[in-house]
């Protein structure tokens, strides 16, 4: 079993097995093991006498040789008393307050579990509307979708994996213009992804320049006209502003829903690529095509025979999945397995294209991606209805599209879905994403710089005599070798990174892979920093001619969650924004005379006093003290030092108590009735406490918002880019910079991912 170091990191902070003390407890070859066994078991309830133990060794190869991995919940809880193993859910929102909250309660108790969800806030009435039963007036689905955002935050704090969520409006609701703004900024109802479902009908009015009716979803009657094209705009201005909204086709969404009879597709997972009815699940898992390769005389192709051996194997996973899941709830066990829609993808396209020397913005690339997504679901259609055979053809068979002369097991097979975290481990390039840089400087703590380079490039340059730690921080520094003349033309053309690749070239794979394959396909379309808004605007109608279900675009350094910047080497080219972080911030000095507020707290090993001082500038002071029963009073002593440090530079106190709230310790969150997850929760929430208190008297003002002072804006900018929203955001887990792709934030150096 091949694990690099970097997979290795990634499975013991998020995967493997952990005792009370966090102590990993568990190796990767018992976690494969542990998985296949769990889900191999699944065979017995079809043939008491199936060979489990051959199966699951089947499953156990694919799995450790990195040929074939399953979505991260079933990674982390297959085998274990969870056994929650979906990565998405779709619930339905009804226009009435006892469904609203019923739905936050369902996604709260999918978020504990590990999932993600998605909704479609259509069907809420427009803000202002009259509520009959009450004789007041609606607040519209804005307002809900914070409400549901709050809640995410809180339940987040809990789990293994983030809670995400997507947030979907269609085009005629009478509040979409408020829908499309509601993300403008950057800090508002950050837990969810938001797209503005779009209908063939609108497309056509923005193609004619013309009005299209608001539908009011109460009474189904036109309440107010816009002009399409001028609805467009915004959304493309919106877009280029920040990445968001997204749009999704909703009619190509209905017109492949294998069971119509079932009601309407309205929203998809948080990622855009697995459209699901009310209360579906899907189970999801990606092949490495870097595995499905073979070399003859230097040169690399796909074994077709190979990738067809572990397309069957897969689909044969994928299905005992959807028996072996302990899902959060009753209703959606049993609407997921009336349909058993299962979403085979892929990683490692753009490494394997590499390998076989061929660009990725090329025809040839195009047509092979169609090639072989067309390859896969045919064969995983081939094994479903072989699996049908023996265990029965999905209960709504009869009720679907399908050709009903040839049964299935499955009603979908593939998806394209982001396999960020799953990528580290299987040591290849994302889903069906170009690669996004090829050399990376990773500065270590003692001053060093470590360069991390593309293996597949590494080895080229190796083998022609051109590899050098100069020449590698200079790709680091440039972002991509496409104007490095040093290097050979030919090889300059094929190791194209995702900004090399114009957009049109990114909307004509994404159609490609899409024509292949049943559901979606979650994939980013990169723009430069200096893109238009007529660059969107054309990609958006590209997608709509190419037939694509949704497109995802990210303009370089335009929002807080900047994508690894990969132009910037240590001590290079350093901005002004730069000598902020650089310089020395001198903490002002600790007044003669305060004044403060001293609480005891009970925490997980005995009580904690806290000691808040203040002056008339703002608090300036923390300190601990720790009772008998013992505690961590030198962790509590330098939190309160640095926590008092951070208040007399300057730093925004909300920036400060978000920082130190939250953070959970094992002491404290085995025993009930604490008011607390850790001794830096309790410091934060008594500093919070303190000033609130004196905001409401009046003595300072109320509790501020992230400003210039904040933390966040000491983050390094975007070269060329230092604006306000340009910023760049770090992992909030490790620190490292992080990548835009497929939709989603994800790092990868540790892992997180922001949609999950």
């Amino acid at each position: 079993m091949s694990i690099s170091q970097n997979a290795l990191t990634v499975l013991e902070r998020r995967y493997l097995k952990k005792d009370e003390n966090g102590k990993t407890i568990e190796t990767a070859q018992d976690m494969f093991n542990r998985i296949a066994g769990a889900i191999a078991a699944s065979d017995k309830l079809y043939d008491e006498y199936a060979d489990v133990s051959k199966t699951a060794k089947t499953f156990y190869d694919m799995m450790s040789s990195l040929e074939f991995l399953p979505n991260s919940p079933t990674l982390m809880n297959a085998g274990r008393s969870l056994g929650q193993l979906s990565a998405c859910f779709v619930l339905p929102i009804e226009d009435t307050m006892e469904n609203i909250f019923e739905a936050i309660k369902q996604a709260a108790l999918i978020h504990k579990s590990g999932g993600g969800t998605g909704f479609s806030f259509s069907r809420l009435r427009q803000q202002g509307s009259t509520v009959n039963s009450t004789g007041g007036v609606a607040s519209g689905p804005i307002s809900f979708m914070k409400v549901f955002n709050m809640a995410t935050e809180a339940v987040k704090q809990g789990g293994t994996r983030r809670g995400a969520n997507m947030g979907i409006l269609r085009i005629d609701h009478p509040d979409i213009m408020e829908f499309i703004d509601c993300k403008a900024n950057n800090n508002e109802i950050n837990n969810f992804n938001i797209s503005v479902g779009l209908t063939e009908e609108f497309m056509n009015a923005v193609e004619s320049d013309s009005d299209y009716d608001l539908i009011d979803p109460h009474t189904k009657e036109p309440v107010k006209k816009l002009n399409a094209r001028a609805v467009f705009d915004h959304i493309v201005d919106a877009a280029w502003h920040n990445g968001e909204p997204g749009i999704i086709f909703l009619d190509r969404l209905n017109r492949d829903n294998i069971v119509p009879s079932q009601g309407e597709i309205e929203s998809t997972n948080p990622c855009g690529e697995q459209p699901l009815l009310p209360y579906e699940s899907c189970n999801l898992g990606s092949i490495n095509l870097t595995k499905m390769l073979k070399c003859a005389d230097d040169k690399f192709s796909f074994d077709w025979d190979k990738l067809s051996e572990t397309v069957k194997n897969a689909v044969h996973f994928l299905d005992n999945v959807i028996d072996a899941n302990k899902y959060p709830l009753e209703k959606i066990d049993f609407v997921t397995k009336q349909t058993r829609k299962i979403g085979l993808g892929v990683m490692g396209w753009a490494d394997s294209l590499l390998l076989m020397g061929i660009p990725y913005d090329s025809e040839e690339a195009i047509e092979l991606g169609e090639k072989l997504m067309k390859f896969i679901t045919d064969e995983g259609r081939a094994q479903s209805a072989v699996i049908a055979e023996k265990r029965g053809a999905f209960p709504l068979f009869s009720e679907s599209i399908l050709p009903q002369d040839r049964p299935q097991r499955n009603a979908t097979i593939t998806t394209i879905a982001p396999t960020g975290t799953l990528s580290i481990i299987g040591n290849c390039s994302s889903g069906a994403e170009p690669i996004f840089g090829y050399v990376y400087i990773r500065n270590i703590m003692d001053g060093t710089e470590m360069v991390e380079v593309n293996s597949i490039l590494k080895n080229e340059l190796e083998k022609r005599g051109l590899y050098s730690d100069e020449m590698m921080k200079r790709i680091a520094k440039e972002g991509t070798i496409a104007h490095i003349e040093e290097l050979p033309e030919d090889l300059r053309r094929v190791f194209v990174s995702a900004h090399d690749i114009s957009p049109e070239n990114h909307i004509r794979m994404q159609a490609a892979f899409q024509r292949g394959t049943d559901n979606a396909v979650s994939k980013t379309v990169n723009f430069s920093n200096s893109a238009t808004r007529e660059d969107v605007a054309e990609v958006y109608s590209l997608a709509f001619h190419l037939d694509c279900k949704g497109v995802t675009i990210y303009r370089d350094g335009s929002r807080n969650e900047q994508v690894l910047n990969i132009g910037k080497v240590k001590k290079d080219e350093i901005s002004e924004a730069d000598s902020i972080q650089e310089s020395n911030i001198v903490p002002r000095q600790r007044p003669d005379a305060v004044m403060g507020i001293t609480e005891k707290v009970k925490i997980g090993c005995g009580n904690l006093y806290i000691t808040v001082n203040y002056d008339n500038k703002g608090i300036c002071e923390v300190f601990t003290n720790t009772g008998k029963a013992g505690g961590c009073p030198s962790q509590s002593e330098a939190t309160a030092r640095l926590a008092s440090v951070a208040l007399r530079s300057g730093i925004d106190v909300k920036a400060i108590v978000d920082q130190l709230k939250g953070i959970r310790c094992p002491s404290t969150i085995r025993q009930g009735g604490m008011k607390c997850t850790s001794c830096p929760d309790a410091i934060g929430k008594a500093i919070e406490r303190v000033y609130k208190q004196q905001a409401d008297l009046g003595a300072w003002p109320a509790m501020p918002e992230f400003n210039s002072k904040s933390v966040d804006s000491l983050l390094q900018p975007v070269k060329g880019n230092e604006d306000v929203a340009g910023k760049m955001r770090l992992c909030p887990e490790c620190g490292e910079k992080l990548e835009h792709e497929s939709g989603c934030v994800i790092c990868r150096n540790c892992g997180y991912s922001k949609c999950g």
